[in-house]
C-alpha cells in the first residue's frame, strides 16, 4: 500500500503566472463553498505537509510527576520535532518524526494523531488513552494506518462521538528497521531491539509530547498480521504496561527467520507460551479482542485454537469476531472494529475524563 510522500517547497521559489492565476480562481470558488478545503488540499493548493505540529494548548510541558498510581501524566518533554503528514476532513493532523529510541538503540519514523477531544479546553487537564497502531507487511519505512485511506482516525473519531470507543491517541511506528526480515517485534538476539522499541521508545515518546494515562488502563495496541502478532506478543509479555489489543488477521506464534539459534529467546516471545503463563501466575488481567475474516482459513484455524486452549481462562479474556467474507485486508479489518472489538476493549480501559 503506497502513500503520497512529503512534499517540501523550496524556500524563495517563485510560482509560475499562470499557477498564480489558477490559484486566485481556484480560492475564489472555494470562498463561494463550491470545493471544500479538505479537496483543495489534497491537490496541494493548500498543502502545510512538512510545517512543524504542536499537538494540544500544552505542548511538552516538562512535567515532573511520577508515573506511578493512577490518573493524568502530563507531558514530561523534550518536545518532539513533528511534522505535518497528513490532513483529516475534521482538520485534525497526523504528525510524524524521526525518532531515535533510547532504549533499543533504534532510529525510526512514528505517525502520530490526536483526536478532537484532545484540543477541548473541559479536557485540558485530562490524560488520553493510546493505542499503538501496527501494520502487516513490512511495516517499513511507513506505517499504512498514517494514511487517510483506511480510515483508521476517522473511524476512531466518530466511534467515540458515538460512544462506542474511547478519544484513543494514535501512535503509529515502523514495525521492522528494513523491509529485508520480520523481526517479530522482538528483541532477536543480535538484531535490531523492536520489541523494545515498541513497548518502551513509543510509550515514551507518548507520555513526552501527550496528555496520557499513569495506568496501564490507558495503554493499548492493534495491528494487523504480523502487526496484530507483535500487539498481542506485547500485551501478553507486558501485562504491567498494557491492558488490551486488537490483534485482525493475526499470526500466532513468532516465525521470523531470525530466530534460528536462538530457541530459548523464541518461546519467551511465544504468545501461547506468554498466555499459559499468565494464567498460571493469576493475573494481571488482559483483554485480547480478535478478528479474522471467515476466507482467512489459516489464521481462523489458529486463532481458534488458541482461544480453545487460552481464551477466557483466568485473567486472559478474550472476544472473536467473525467478518463475514473478510479476507486478509486492513480494508476489512477497520469497519469490523466498529461492530463490536473497540466497543469491548474500551470498556474495560481508562479514558479522559471532563472538568466542571
Amino acid at each position: 500500500m503506497t502513500h503520497a510522500p512529503e512534499h517540501h517547497r523550496p524556500a524563495g521559489r517563485r510560482r509560475d503566472p499562470r499557477v498564480r492565476r489558477w490559484l486566485v480562481v481556484v480560492a475564489s470558488i472555494a470562498a463561494l463553498g463550491l470545493i471544500a478545503w479538505p479537496v483543495l488540499d489534497s491537490f496541494g493548493v493548500f498543502s502545510d505537509k512538512g510545517d512543524p505540529l504542536s499537538f494540544g494548548r500544552d505542548g511538552a510541558a516538562g512535567g515532573s510527576q511520577g508515573e506511578s498510581g493512577t490518573g493524568p501524566l502530563m507531558p514530561t518533554g523534550p518536545k518532539a520535532d513533528f511534522r505535518v503528514a497528513n490532513t483529516l476532513a475534521d482538520g485534525t493532523k497526523i504528525g510524524v518524526v524521526t525518532l531515535d529510541g533510547k532504549k533499543s538503540g533504534f532510529k525510526g519514523k512514528v505517525w502520530v494523531w490526536a483526536p478532537k477531544q484532545y484540543d477541548d479546553p473541559k479536557y485540558a487537564k485530562s490524560g488520553f488513552p493510546v493505542m499503538i497502531a501496527l501494520p502487516g507487511g513490512n511495516g517499513y519505512p511507513n506505517n499504512y494506518w498514517m494514511g487517510t485511506d483506511l480510515k483508521l482516525q476517522s473511524s476512531i473519531a466518530e466511534w467515540s462521538k458515538q460512544g462506542k470507543s474511547l478519544p484513543f491517541l494514535l501512535a503509529m511506528p515502523v514495525l521492522n528497521p528494513d523491509d529485508k526480515n520480520y523481526y517479530d517485534g522482538s528483541d532477536i538476539p543480535g538484531q535490531a531491539k523492536m520489541g523494545t522499541w515498541l513497548t518502551e521508545d513509543v510509550p515514551d515518546l507518548m507520555k513526552q509530547n501527550f496528555r496520557t494515562l499513569k495506568s496501564r488502563d490507558g495503554w493499548a495496541f492493534m495491528g494487523s498480521s504480523s502487526g496484530a502478532f507483535a500487539g498481542l506478543k506485547a500485551v501478553l509479555k507486558h501485562p504491567d504496561k498494557f491492558k488490551a489489543v486488537i490483534a485482525s488477521g493475526p499470526d500466532i506464534v513468532p516465525d521470523s527467520p531470525l530466530w534460528a539459534g536462538h530457541e530459548k529467546e523464541k518461546a519467551e516471545n511465544n504468545p501461547k507460551v506468554l498466555a499459559k503463563h499468565l494464567i498460571d501466575i493469576k493475573g494481571p488481567d488482559v483483554y485480547l479482542a480478535f478478528q479474522v475474516g471467515t476466507k482467512e482459513k489459516t489464521s481462523m484455524a489458529a486463532t481458534k485454537q488458541f482461544l480453545s486452549a487460552y481464551g477466557n481462562k483466568g485473567p486472559v479474556h478474550t472476544m472473536l469476531r467473525e467478518i463475514p467474507d473478510g479476507e486478509h485486508n486492513a480494508r476489512t479489518y477497520v469497519p469490523s472494529m466498529g461492530m463490536g472489538p473497540i466497543e469491548w476493549i474500551s470498556k474495560h480501559m481508562e479514558g479522559p475524563t471532563p472538568s466542571g
